[in-house]
């Protein structure tokens, strides 16, 4: 990817807020922190809804947030603007003719897609979904597949796992950035009625009501920091799966959204993850109630997932994208 004698410049089309969450920003986010790392700069185009920790995030890396236009054409002619090298497209709410448009223009093109490309045109693909690379693609000679590719932040790569001494058990619950959801108070109930002992910090945009032993705090940089020292972790099957697994962190899966449904088949498939299913029911009680109790069985969730992303996808990812060549000017 050439820049005609310019710093190279790639755009992040992806959006985020309370309603939609916050997981394609924070993929996008990883994968700009490592391009800036090699002097490439990185600017977002979307819109940031109702999430102040979205906002940070990139106000905090010096990552500017443009308004895009949604039209493909319009987004096309904003990328030449801009003279950007490439865009990276990160949403599902896309019309399907963007990354053609793009194309066209001049731009080289990287969809993050999770399993269906929904009729996107790109010169490269990411679908860092476990298992990707031995499901069907409709253009395998362009697709960086599986967990060697998923992308992590500085603050996660940095980490290392940090349990506590033993006894009562920590677990940490969160749905994503926004929980846009709202689920978090349901399943801090169902820890409760699991009767085992635990002490729990529930991450929720919205605070609520919860008994001792059960702490809720607002969404916060600190997730990493929380995660690694979690003896337990509760969460959906959305992007920080990866984090947790680079971590060895032992976790129980739900999925709050259909998208995220075939992440949660294949990570509880292979004993990586716990499955609670969609609903905090009975069920659900009972799994947790056997995770709270049995450390080596929470333990060996961790050690099936630990050392399956290695934290090196981001660089895998920008060697590839960098690789790509406009196809006009």
């Amino acid at each position: 990817m050439t820049g005609g004698g310019r710093a190279r410049r790639v755009g992040f089309r992806c959006d985020a807020g309370a309603e939609r969450g916050v997981g394609h920003l924070v993929r996008c986010v990883a994968l700009a922190e490592e391009l800036c790392s090699r002097g490439v700069e990185g600017l977002f185009l979307g819109e940031v809804r109702d999430s102040p920790w979205a906002a940070a995030q990139l106000r905090e890396r010096g990552l500017r947030l443009a308004p895009a236009p949604r039209e493909p054409a319009g987004l096309a002619a904003l990328a030449r603007e801009l003279g950007l090298d490439a865009v990276v497209l990160d949403s599902y709410d896309l019309p399907p003719p963007t990354g053609t448009a793009l194309r066209a223009a001049g731009t080289a093109v990287l969809a993050v897609v999770d399993g269906d490309p929904l009729g996107q045109e790109a010169d490269l693909y990411l679908d860092q979904n476990l298992g990707a690379e031995r499901r069907p693609f409709p253009a395998q000679d362009r697709r960086l597949a599986g967990a060697r590719y998923v992308l992590l932040r500085d603050s996660v790569r940095r980490r290392t796992r940090t349990p506590g001494p033993g006894g009562v058990p920590h677990v940490l619950c969160f749905f994503g950035g926004t929980d846009s959801a709202g689920v978090a108070p349901a399943w801090a109930r169902a820890l409760t009625a699991t009767g085992r002992p635990f002490r729990a910090t529930v991450v929720s945009p919205r605070p609520f009501e919860a008994d001792d032993p059960i702490t809720v705090i607002p969404p916060t940089d600190r997730l990493p920091e929380l995660m690694a020292g979690a003896d337990l972790v509760v969460t959906a099957a959305g992007s920080a799966v990866w984090e947790l697994l680079h971590l060895g962190v032992p976790t129980a899966l739900s999925w709050v959204a259909d998208n995220q449904l075939i992440g949660y088949e294949e990570l509880v498939g292979r004993g990586v993850a716990a499955g609670l299913g969609r609903a905090p029911d009975e069920r659900a009680v009972g799994v947790l109630a056997r995770l709270l109790a049995d450390p080596a069985v929470r333990e060996e969730h961790g050690r099936r997932g630990g050392g399956l992303v290695d934290g090196r996808g981001r660089e895998r990812v920008a060697d590839a994208l960098l690789g790509l060549r406009r196809t006009s000017s």
